[in-house]
């Protein structure tokens, strides 16, 4: 584990760049982006042209360790280059922001009010791959939809369970148990959550650390022993379908807490724009993001 990149995610100020959009939901990134399906014929075209999105957004002047401290990427990214870098060295060597890999293959159907991940087949080898390109670690989403007891705590035991396998190959484990912001129960399935996972934090063992990726509560700060536990690296919040203006509103509330954006961060970007234009958009983002996040 790089040392270094460990002491910027656990003390240095900024925000993470969710630029991990899958297979599911690289269509709905790249019409945001103004790209539509008439624009590909398959998915091997299809993930060309997102990588040139994502390719454009790093590169970004205003994209860079300042204010951006970590970005998470697709899996396919890692394997893709930058001018002749892998994705992940780029990010480091050129912008010295901190690469992170979303190894996740996607949702479960509803039961018991929650959706858990399906299997990750192929985890030893993405983890191997993953170090072989100098991740630092990674990414796994759950959904919350309900204040289901039994549910919340499959969720969160399936996580912590892959989370400590993660960490025993070398890589950071960032966890994301995601409550829906449409919930009607959002609330108490925060206060059920957040007990499940003190128990395991507290039940970890060696040297075992993970970060978290949690909606923004409803109660402000109501994550404040999760910030502070000695096991959590750092506690990020998703945007979850919020708007950029109304997500940083809510993070300023919750001082500690730090985005993980991906759709309220690239929102206003699109290919057509003129690069002066692009990179205009891409820095009121950034400024914005980073300063709700430092709160």
């Amino acid at each position: 584990m790089n040392k270094e990149q460990l002491d910027i995610m656990t003390n240095k100020e900024g925000f993470i760049a969710a630029l991990d959009q899958s297979g599911g939901s690289t269509p709905k990134a790249l019409k945001a982006y103004g790209v539509g399906e008439d624009a590909y014929e398959n998915e091997d075209q299809m993930f060309d042209l997102v990588h040139e999105m994502r390719t454009r957004i790093i590169k970004a002047q205003a994209f860079n360790s300042d204010k951006v401290i970590a970005a998470i990427l697709f899996e396919q990214t890692i394997d893709r280059k930058i001018d002749g870098k892998y994705t992940g060295d780029f990010l480091w060597e050129e912008k010295g922001v901190v690469p992170f890999l979303k190894v996740d293959k996607g949702l479960k159907e509803v039961e018991n009010g929650v959706q858990l991940m399906k299997p990750i087949d192929n985890l030893d080898e993405l983890l191997a791959r993953a170090n072989q390109r100098h991740i630092f670690g990674t990414k796994m989403r759950s959904v919350i939809q309900e204040a289901n007891h039994q549910g919340i705590e499959a969720v969160v035991t399936q996580q912590f369970e892959l989370g400590q396998k993660i960490f025993d190959a070398g890589l950071i484990p960032i966890l994301e148990p995601e409550v829906s912001i449409n919930s009607k129960t959002k609330a108490e399935a925060e206060a059920l959550m957040k007990e499940e996972i003190l128990k395991h934090l507290n039940s970890l063992e060696g040297d075992t650390k993970v970060m978290l990726k949690l909606t923004i509560p409803s109660k402000d700060d109501f994550f404040r022993e999760l910030i502070d536990h000695e096991r959590v690296v750092r506690v990020v919040a998703l945007s979850g379908g919020y708007s950029r203006e109304d997500a940083n509103k809510k993070l300023e509330k919750n001082p500690g807490l730090i985005a993980s954006f991906s759709r309220a961060l690239v929102e206003n970007v699109s290919v057509d724009q003129s690069q002066e234009e692009f990179e205009g958009q891409m820095k009121e983002a950034i400024d914005s993001i980073y300063a709700a996040s430092i709160i």
